[in-house]
Parts: C-alpha cells; structure tokens; sequence
C-alpha cells in the first residue's frame, strides 16, 4: 500500500537527487524487412519503423506528465544490419541514412543496432558494415553503432578486434570538426547482451519477440544521498542500504515499462538495472564511491567500493522487477559523470585503473577520450585487454574511446548535454602492433565448456 512517506520521499528523490528514467527503449526486429534488393529493404525498414514506433514518443511523455517521474530519452533498437547487408548487398550506408530518416519522423534521441556480431569470424554482410561505420556516423546525427568482438563461449576475434581499432580511429578523424562525435556513438563489446536498452551498444537480438519495451533507470543522486544520511555505519549496513535504495528506484522503473507496454500493446522486456551518471552536481557514480569513504574516486580501495556496489544494485533491484536484464549494474563513463571528471583531472583516477575497475563493473572503458595521434593498434589493444576480462569472468565488457584529434593528454574534449566532457587521458605508447597483426581467434577459457 502507497502512504504519503513514500510519495514525499519519490518526489525528493526527483526533485533533489536527480532521479529519473533514463530510458524507454523500443526494440524491433527487422528480419522481415530482408530484400535482395537494399532499396526495397530500406523501405520496408522505415515504414515498420514509422509504423510501431509511432507513438512511442508521445506515449512517453504522456507517462511522464501522469507520474511525475522524468523519462529523459526514448529510443529504439533494432536487428544487427549486418543480417540485412547480408542478405542485400550494396552501398550499406543506404541503411544507416534510412535508420536516421525513421528516428526524426518518430522523434527519438537516438537508434542503435548499426552492428555486427562477429565473435567467431565474419558472415555475410559483417565486412561490408564494419567498413562503413565510420561513414555512417559522420553522416548521421542519430544513429548508434556496435561491433562484439568476443564472448566467453567463443573467445575473441582478433581480426575484428585489430578492424575495430580502424574504426574508432576513422569515426574520430571524420568527425573532428564536431569534437570527434563519431567515436561517441561507437562501442565495442564482449558477450554483448541483446536486450540492453542504452546507447551506443543497444540492439535488437534475433531472439527477442518482435516488438518489445526495454526500460534503464537511473539514480546514482539518490544512492550517494541514502549512504550520506546513514552517518558512519560499517560497510554491511552501507551495502542494505545500496539494496534498499536501487529496490525503490526499479520498481520505478518496473512500473514506467509497464504502463509504456499496456498503452503501446507491444511486450514488456526488462528493466535494466544500471546506475547511469549525467554530469549533473549531485548525480554521480564517483560521488557515491566517495560517500563510501574514498577521498577520492580512482584511490586505493575504489574497486572494492564498486564491487560492493554493483553487486548490491543487482541484489535490490532483481526483487523489484518481474525481468531484469540488459547490462545492470553500475557505469563509469568518465565524460558523463561529474566525480569521474573531477577525479581524472586531478590525476587520482588513470585509464589503467579504470580498466581494473571494469573488472567489477556492468560494462567497461566508456567515454574515454585518448590523445587524438593514439596508434590504432594501441586502440585495439586496449579493447583486446577489455574483452579478455570479459570473457574470462563471463560478463559484459565493452569499449567507448574517443581520440582527440589534434589534441593531447591533459587537454579537455567538451561534448555538451549528457555526453558531458573529459580530460584527455594518456595511453602507454609501447607498442603492441606485432600482437594486434598476428590476427587469429583467442580461443575460448575452459570455463566456457559447461554442458
């Protein structure tokens, strides 16, 4: 039963700690738009899109006005287009141009499934897309690309992984004129999930249904204000109160995905669990570390800080919500989260304890901005480092690196909005071009063979 504590204490949560809805996502499939001919699989891609997701925007901000509850951006996601090149051929560009044109007709913030699951090798179609990602996003405003490069069942595609530090480099180049944008909305993953309702790395897996609505919230102001008002109790009572707090936040969450579901008539999916930081005062992953007790974020101690953390995040969330998936847990994008700025620019946080803390973490190096003359073997190898944990602890790990062009370690890269801005972190710059050209498959750990 809802009592008035409860309401005042939402509002709160709203209005003074940066609670929201970061996304309701739209996931839809477009096997059924395949056509040996691109222009007839354009089309057909824009009239499903058109048509499902016509009230997808509206239906939003109707939630949005009848809860009180922030839903800051509604997007879609849809089948790998690397399934439809293949069937296609062509000038694959054709598609991402198609993409940008069905997200300003329904008004979304953004489209991801520009991508290509290539953990094993390259089917049809997966070369053609890679090649053009670059291309894609310097032409498009809108759209969001992924490539997996390796998983714990398959090992990791070195080919893809040495291809994809091309791509970031050349997404990077083609967009230096609008703060290396392109690399922005690239990501590179190990066991990529198919449900994940954020960007860059959303897509619509071939085995979902249909249509269906994924749902990520937010919250990090919210949990740094809960530990805060518990004084100094000892770090069990700091992880009840992480899981009482993300219990609250998802049922939110729960609640916003399924009044979006009933009015859409389109399933339900899941709500991912993920703690979301902006660059917002007060709304920060950091910042919560920090609460913890950590002078500041990137010290000895922070990875223990967010192994608790994360794990806590799953353990209050997962009870509040029929379906939980997606990444869920907690980010630490550096551009997108006030604390992560502060503490790279004070040097107490460096790329090599990053990479530990992804050890722990939902997802991986995000928004990461590398001096702009970084070799792309030295991008490759960075996702190779980032994969293998991955793989090695069966969980999701991925890679968002944004070279500088024309810029250098400890230069400021300034995206604005949510994207926020970073300190530009230097890279170790021995090489490890003779690994990265060996190309080949890491094969998968022994952990992998479990039937």
């Amino acid at each position: 039963m809802i009592n008035v504590k409860d309401i005042l204490e939402t509002i709160k949560m709203i209005e003074e700690e940066n609670l929201d809805i970061r996304t309701i996502t739209m996931g839809i499939s477009l096997l059924d738009c395949a056509d040996s001919d691109i222009d007839r699989s354009c089309e057909k891609i824009y009239d499903k899109i058109a048509r499902r997701a016509e009230r997808l925007v509206p239906t939003g901000d109707e939630i949005e006005s009848d809860l009180g509850i922030p839903i800051i951006n509604k997007r879609i996601s849809v089948t790998p287009i690397s399934h439809l090149a293949a069937a296609s051929g062509g000038d694959v560009v054709k598609y991402a141009k198609t993409l940008e044109r069905a997200a300003r007709t329904t008004g979304v913030n953004f489209i991801g499934g520009y991508s290509a699951l290539v953990q094993k090798g390259f089917a049809a179609g997966d070369a053609a897309l890679m090649e053009s990602i670059p291309e894609a996003l310097a032409e498009t405003e809108h759209i969001c690309s992924s490539v997996n490069v390796g998983s714990t069942k398959s090992g990791i595609n070195m080919d893809a992984v040495k291809t994809v530090g091309h791509i970031i480099k050349s997404a990077a180049e083609l967009t230096k004129d609008r703060n290396c944008i392109g690399a922005a909305k690239f990501v590179a993953f190990c066991n990529a999930p198919e449900d994940n309702p954020f960007m860059a790395g959303a897509f619509h897996g071939v085995g979902e249904p249909d249509t269906v609505i994924n749902v990520g919230v937010s919250g990090p102001g919210v949990v740094r204000a809960a530990i805060a008002k518990a004084g100094d109790c000892d770090i069990t009572e700091i992880a009840n109160i992480v899981k009482k707090t993300a219990f609250k936040i998802t049922r939110m969450g729960q609640l916003v995905g399924t009044r979006a579901s009933e009015a859409l008539d389109v399933p339900f999916g899941i709500v991912d669990l993920s703690l979301a930081p902006t660059p917002a005062v007060g709304d920060s992953v950091a910042h919560i570390l920090e609460e913890m007790g950590l002078e500041k974020c990137g010290c000895a101690g922070t990875t223990a800080c967010l192994a608790l953390l994360n794990d806590a995040v799953k353990k209050g969330g997962v009870m509040a919500s029929s379906h939980v998936g997606g990444l869920s847990g907690a980010f630490i994008p550096v551009s997108e989260d006030a604390g992560m700025i502060d503490a790279a620019t004070a040097g107490a946080l460096r790329i090599e304890k990053l990479e530990a803390m992804t050890a722990v973490c939902s997802v991986g190096l995000d928004m990461i901005v590398i001096p702009g003359d970084t070799p792309e073997e030295v991008v490759s190898a960075i996702l190779a480092d980032e994969a293998a944990i991955g793989m090695i602890n069966s969980k999701t790990t991925a890679v968002r690196l944004i070279p500088a062009i024309g810029k250098s370690a400890g230069d400021v890269l300034e995206f604005g909005g949510l994207l926020g801005r970073a300190p530009i972190m230097d890279v170790s710059r021995y090489s490890p071009a003779r690994f990265i050209g060996r190309g080949g498959r890491i094969p998968a750990p022994i952990q992998s063979l479990k039937n």
